[in-house]
């Protein structure tokens, strides 16, 4: 199957029908999960200290969501009308804007889509003229399926200065084992009982009206109706 970005534009390909089913996805929930918490990895933001983010490319709202886990306020960007107003629909915490990143923005660790080796040289060498510091890191790089391509951008000295080769081992090492976790079964679902509770406190401590009340049902899977 080709990429959703190699069939039509972004904004074309994710219509009504495409935003929602993306969105309803469970594979695709997981993969956001799994990328955004590798981003905030690549970030290295000092722990326990909210920062304001931009989520460029936002879509539906999956990573913001996880950004509110760990604590994080956001915006979001996205070029795709319908991706926005799934995200309005599912009442996301953060901020939307509808905008085309090619009329200038500036990067931070985020994921891309590369195709040749040429591309990534092309972008590297453009933002190092542009005066940042960082480079490429591959996630997975003789994997096909499970390959994930991060651009890291620094600007200035600090922690976010890191040995990214040392650090990417350690990632590769971690994420096996928690695949290892999946196959069997131990692992926990993106939408437990727990998660739940968390995301309504966080809603309540924010100050956000009609969140619904706790009972012995939350979380609770439902079965199935015929």
């Amino acid at each position: 199957m080709s990429r959703p970005e190699l069939i039509a534009p972004p904004e074309i390909y994710y219509g009504d029908t495409e935003a929602k089913k993306y969105t309803a996805n469970t594979r695709i929930q997981q993969i956001q999960s799994d990328m955004t918490h590798r981003t905030l990895e690549l970030l290295t933001l000092p722990p326990d200290e909210p920062k304001f983010i931009l989520d460029i490319g936002c879509g539906s709202g999956l990573s913001g969501e996880i950004l509110d886990e760990e604590g994080h306020y956001w915006v979001g960007v996205d070029i795709a009308p319908s991706m926005l107003e799934v995200a309005l629909e599912r009442e996301v915490e953060g901020d939307l804007f509808l905008q085309d990143i090619g009329q200038g923005f500036g990067f931070r660790p985020e994921q891309f889509y590369p195709t040749s080796d040429d591309q990534i040289h092309l972008i590297t060498s453009i933002a190092q003229r542009a005066g940042f510091g960082g480079g490429v890191v591959v996630d997975y790089p003789n994997s096909k399926k499970a390959k994930k391509v991060f651009l890291c951008l620094f600007v200035g000295s600090g922690g976010a200065q890191q040995e990214l080769g040392e650090e990417t081992v350690a990632y590769e090492r971690r994420r096996d084992k928690e695949r290892r976790r999946e196959k069997s079964g131990k692992r926990k679902s993106v939408k437990a009982k727990d998660w739940i509770l968390n995301k309504k406190e966080l809603y309540r401590q924010r100050g956000k009206e009609s969140v619904p009340s706790d009972s012995k049902f939350t979380g609770r899977k439902r079965r199935p109706v015929f």
